[in-house]
């Protein structure tokens, strides 16, 4: 008996069906990845939150140093002497440099796997995604900077519950550069955030030793924030909260910074 073949209508409709299928499954797909690397950035963020706390209670309350290279003596991590331009080795190297390498002895630990700054050349192949708030010994104990007087032992915050320690920096420099800063005073974002969670989201770990994502709203922070990962020659640090939702961001990051006062 001869065996009939598939007419073309049939195999346009079988390509069809495929066709739909895949365009159902590919955006569950993606955010069945997305969730991964979130859960993974958290568990990062976990890890070096815990880690920062151990360092603080081996060190009589006082707390690591939160910018790279150096606020006094004990920097967290440091950047290598090449700078941006160093090979993403030799970054990899000077982490390891840092006071809290004996506690996370883990070079994954340092980067969120949604960062794609290590694979761009625009970017400098930079590779650490997690930076200290200037306010927890992110800026000079001595003389301060920023419009604040940081933090300088554990007892000086207010509140640990309410201060986060480590987010997700977007630095577009190469590599991020000192501690994340914000203008208190002046109301100003400074320096740029992750936001490449699902639905604009950002990971934090909180002083008290929890970790959560926050959702950002305002559309124009949104943009700034993608600019500085997808724009790099036209970003521009520091800026005005817009009067929309932009200004419960503010606030919450505001409320969320730690410092010891004012200048």
């Amino acid at each position: 008996m001869k065996r009939r073949g598939f007419t073309l209508i049939e195999l346009l409709v079988v390509v069809a069906i495929i066709a739909i299928l895949m365009a159902i499954l590919m955006p569950a797909l993606r955010i069945a990845r997305e969730q991964g690397r979130s859960i993974a950035c958290r568990s990062n963020v976990k890890t070096l939150i815990l880690a920062w706390i151990m360092y603080k209670d081996e060190n009589d309350g006082n707390l690591v140093g939160g910018h790279p290279p150096a606020t006094g003596d004990s920097p967290w991590v440091l950047n290598p002497p090449g700078g941006a331009s160093a090979p993403i080795e030799e970054k990899k190297e000077y982490i390891k440099k840092g006071q809290l390498w004996p506690f996370v002895k883990k070079i994954e630990a340092y980067r969120c796997p949604s960062d794609k700054r290590n694979k761009s050349t625009q970017h400098q192949y930079a590779f650490r995604t997690y930076s200290i708030a200037g306010g927890l010994m992110g800026v000079n104990p001595d003389s301060g900077g920023w419009e604040i007087m940081p933090c300088v032992k554990y007892s000086d915050i207010k509140n640990p519950a309410t201060k986060y320690v480590f987010l997700a920096e977007c630095d577009p420099r190469g590599f991020n550069r000192g501690s994340w800063v914000m203008r208190p005073k002046s109301r100003q974002w400074v320096d740029p955030f992750a936001t490449w969670h699902r639905r604009n989201s950002s990971t934090l770990g909180w002083a008290d030793g929890r970790v959560d994502n926050h959702r950002w709203l305002g559309p124009g922070l949104i943009e700034w924030n993608e600019q500085a990962l997808y724009n790099v020659a036209s970003f521009d640090f520091y800026r005005t909260p817009a009067a929309d939702d932009e200004l419960k961001d503010f606030e919450f990051a505001l409320k969320g910074y730690a410092y010891k006062s004012l200048l």
